[in-house]
């Protein structure tokens, strides 16, 4: 556990600051404050406040009331180039990378080096692009178009983008919520390295597993309002739980309510065009190579487990329709379907939570109201086809309730809400489909401790209808917690299945890794 070894002087301060939106006040005389060489964890559920504050440290946003100062001098910060300008750095959870641009000239946006006639010197570019990419251990072409790399290598592009900055103060919002174990930890280690070198650094991230591991000390937010400020080292991971949702949380997986049913959901001998050809894998059938078949069962909650780039989401993909089978049989309740794309999907009773809830699964620019019903607006279509808003409207009023979802009103634009709520509402929405399956794709990522209790008992009470669910997860804890059998899946087939009586990290991370005996 790291030690309290920042110095005791503040590099940056916030006092008493506000920020009121539409229906909603954001952070509520809020103080915060930074000390040199430390690493300062901000925790807190989703809307609680954290990036409302670092949007205001980064100069996206201005506080209403209050006061910034840097080494004990004034701050404003008019906007992001003014926040760079004083030293600090933002990497925040939506990405803004380039994506038709390399990882060089996305690292070094708007700080190229140039030679003769103000032109780009780009072997300079790549030198210094090869630096910072080995602080990363990572050996690629510094040339490389950043739109072909997989998100979770993008993040990493994200973070080398602020590092070769040089600030002062670097502020990291959710920087492993697309990482694998190993990038984490080469993260973890640069940040460690960094804080020796004088960089002082604020750790937003909803596992608290991760503040134990890199923070000194840790900010906790409730509200919009500030709860609490301590020594990591003088508190436990459940110490801060209560801290964050002011209530003790108790059976936070639930536990199966109903015996599981006949198989309800069954594939047969798959074969995903667009993962055999990444993968290189041949397309004809053989004793090691039989494509992927498996059942679930009526109530059944089955976990899908792998390392990153096994092959997890394009199954998910394809068996939603999304991505090109080039063979193999999906049945539901015995009938067999046929699906040539996603509405054929739906229309088969199919549900499918993206992992990228705002890129594939939500309308960010419409309502909830709209959201809620977007996948069954048959049902709510006149005589004429026209739109009947009012039996909309008490639909979604229903799943607010039923969900959970804190807003405003259902005429809320759903950009707005935290991502919790984003989620519960991407929930919602499938629901109304009244899925026989429900494939879920990393459903709690982003999503804070409370959220997560929340929608693991959504989860729950869907199985306990009988609806089968095939749960896609980076977090084996979440795995394990839910799932009544695991899958795990190697270079995009099914290399170990393992009971809930035998399913353990051990058993799961050495089978997809190939190491394991029923591997």
């Amino acid at each position: 556990m790291p030690n309290d070894s920042g110095g005791d002087n503040p590099v940056l301060e916030v006092r008493e600051v506000t920020k009121t939106f539409p229906g909603v006040r954001a952070l509520d005389r809020v103080s915060f404050d930074l000390r040199h060489g430390e690493v300062h964890a901000l925790v807190g559920e989703n809307g609680a406040g954290k990036s409302t504050l670092m949007h205001i440290l980064g100069g996206v946003y201005q506080p209403d009331s209050g006061r910034l100062l840097l080494d004990g001098r004034p701050l404003i910060v008019a906007d992001p180039h003014d926040a760079a300008r004083h030293g600090i750095s933002v990497v925040f959870q939506e990405l803004s990378l380039s994506e038709n641009l390399s990882i060089a000239e996305n690292v070094f946006a708007n700080s190229q080096p140039v030679g003769a006639l103000n032109m780009i010197d780009w072997r300079e570019l790549h030198r210094k692009t090869r630096e910072v990419l080995s602080m990363f251990e990572w050996d690629i072409d510094p040339g490389t178009p950043v739109g072909g790399l997989p998100t979770a290598k993008q993040q990493i592009v994200e973070v080398m983008k602020a590092v070769a900055r040089n600030p002062r103060v670097l502020i990291l919002d959710e920087p492993t919520s697309s990482l694998t174990a190993l990038d984490t930890q080469v993260l973890f280690s640069n940040v460690r390295a960094m804080k020796a070198r004088g960089l002082s650094v604020i750790y937003i991230s909803h596992h608290l597993s991760e503040v134990f591991e890199i923070a000194d000390r840790v900010t906790v937010l409730r509200d919009g309002r500030r709860v609490e400020t301590c020594r990591v080292a003088d508190v436990t991971e459940d110490d801060l739980v209560r801290k964050m949702v002011g209530r003790e949380l108790v059976d936070m997986y639930g536990s199966r309510a109903t015996p599981i049913g006949e198989p309800r959901f069954r594939i047969e001998r798959l074969f995903v065009r667009d993962m055999l050809s990444r993968m290189q894998l041949p397309r004809t059938c053989s004793p090691e190579n039989e494509g992927i078949s498996f059942s679930i069962g009526a109530g059944e909650i089955v976990g899908l487990a792998g390392l990153a780039g096994a092959g997890r989401t394009e199954l998910a993909r394809a068996i939603f329709g999304a991505e090109r089978l080039e063979s193999g049989q999906v049945s539901l309740d015995g009938e067999p379907l046929t699906i040539r794309s996603p509405e054929d999907a739906i229309a088969g009773g199919i549900a499918y939570l993206s992992e990228d809830r705002k890129g594939d699964g939500l309308f960010l620019d419409m309502s909830v109201r709209e959201n809620c019903v977007a996948p069954s607006l048959r049902e709510f279509a006149g005589r004429l086809g026209l739109m009947d808003d009012r039996a909309a409207a008490v639909r979604a009023e229903q799943y607010r309730d039923r969900f959970g979802i804190v807003t405003p009103s259902i005429a809320q634009q759903v950009r707005f809400l935290s991502g919790g709520n984003q989620q519960k509402v991407l929930l919602a929405m499938w629901f109304g489909i009244r899925p026989r399956l429900l494939i879920a794709d990393e459903p709690t990522r982003g999503v804070d401790v409370g959220a997560k209790c929340e929608i693991y008992h959504l989860l729950r009470e869907l199985a306990a209808s009988g609806v089968a669910i095939l749960l896609i997860s980076s977090d084996l804890q979440e795995v394990l917690g839910l799932s009544d059998r695991v899958l795990v899946m190697r270079s995009g087939r099914i290399a170990g299945e393992f009971a809930r009586t035998d399913a353990t990290e051990e058993n799961i991370i050495a089978c997809a890794a190939g190491v394991a005996a029923n591997a």
